[in-house]
């Protein structure tokens, strides 16, 4: 019994108990797919299922306000992946009718779709005969077939493409490729891989050659940028704040924050103040200032460290816009705001 007809099998005996599995709606199966990128099951479960609860099909996701659908992304990261969730909504509904493409080009033509979820999408959907390659097949076949090229190589890439497609199936391939992410998250996982139990140990090359944990390869990442960022908290006599909506590129694009002074080394309250940055985001009229966090809170992102600091800054008024501390409920933050929200401003 070869690779392919061996995780089928084991596929029809353990596939999880998903709610996009119980049909191929293309929509639901989108969503699943964008949710689960860059996040674990049991962490993106509950995010699918209030989308699903608030915006049952496409018409009505493209109907809601980026605030809302940024808002209820809240916590998962990746803020990119809900603003392209959403303009391909509306593309989805304003173009072709509500009806999503049928085949893997078609998808690729859609916000936020790559070639991974172009391949689920079209093979679990509509049988197209299309391989998919994340992390968990990357894995999967790197230690049953001993590959040491490293998968984030344009040569190694290249030789898992071929080798995926030569392992798919004539038919059932949207079951075999679902097969594949089950068993790479459930059995061969990253740490603590279920060998003695795995029903592909006899024939699995890493197995053999003490090579678990060894591969998949990977070429080293450039270093991780840190950061300093501090963030000021106005509080009025009338328990006003202020905050502001991130207009430039980056993660937290179109989200809401603090005022913010970023830096390339920690501050102290002397530092703070003659910073250029905060210059013209202090008052004139009197106010003071205050540490909240003694030590940085770090935040670990893809591609930076941050280290935040908190700095309560207590005034009479605010001239300018505002907003109530009791409305900050309704604006989608950057995650490590909505805590440090929820706590400071619960227990003050």
């Amino acid at each position: 019994m070869n690779f392919t007809t061996k995780i089928v099998n084991w596929y029809s005996k353990n596939k999880r108990d998903l709610p996009w599995r119980i049909n191929k709606n293309p929509y639901s199966v989108w969503l699943s797919e964008i949710i689960l990128q860059q996040t674990k099951i049991q962490q993106g479960l509950p995010y699918y299922l209030r989308f699903m609860d608030k915006y049952p099909n496409v018409f009505s996701l493209s109907q809601a306000s980026e605030q809302d659908i940024l808002k209820l992304w809240e916590g998962l990261g990746y803020y990119s992946r809900a603003r392209n969730l959403h303009k391909t909504a509306k593309l989805i509904v304003r173009d072709l009718e509500g009806v999503f493409p049928s085949t893997y080009t078609g998808l690729l033509n859609l916000p936020g779709i790559g070639k991974y979820t172009a391949s689920a999408i079209s093979s679990i959907c509509y049988e197209e005969r299309k391989a998919v390659l994340d992390g968990n097949v990357f894995r999967l076949l790197s230690r049953y077939f001993n590959i040491d090229f490293p998968i984030n190589s344009p040569l190694g890439l290249k030789y898992f493409e071929q080798l995926s497609f030569d392992l798919l199936p004539e038919i059932n391939i949207g079951d075999y490729n679902q097969a594949l992410m089950d068993f790479g998250s459930t059995v061969c996982k990253p740490k603590l891989a279920k060998c003695d139990t795995c029903i592909l140990k006899e024939e699995c090359g890493a197995y053999a050659n003490s090579k678990v944990y060894v591969v998949p390869v990977k070429t080293k990442k450039k270093p991780v940028l840190i950061k300093y960022f501090n963030f000021l908290i106005y509080i009025s006599n009338d328990n006003k704040t202020i905050i502001e909506r991130r207009d430039n590129n980056g993660i937290w694009q179109k989200l809401y924050q603090f005022p913010l002074v970023e830096s390339d080394k920690e501050l102290d309250a002397n530092a703070l103040l003659q910073n250029p940055q905060i210059q013209k985001k202090l008052p004139s009229t009197f106010y003071q200032l205050k540490l909240i966090n003694v030590y940085p809170q770090v935040h670990n992102l893809s591609h930076r460290k941050l280290y935040i600091k908190f700095w309560e800054i207590r005034l009479k008024n605010i001239d300018g816009n505002s907003t109530s501390i009791q409305n900050l409920d309704n604006f989608p933050f950057p995650i490590v705001l909505t805590r440090f929200i929820k706590s400071y401003f619960q227990n003050n």
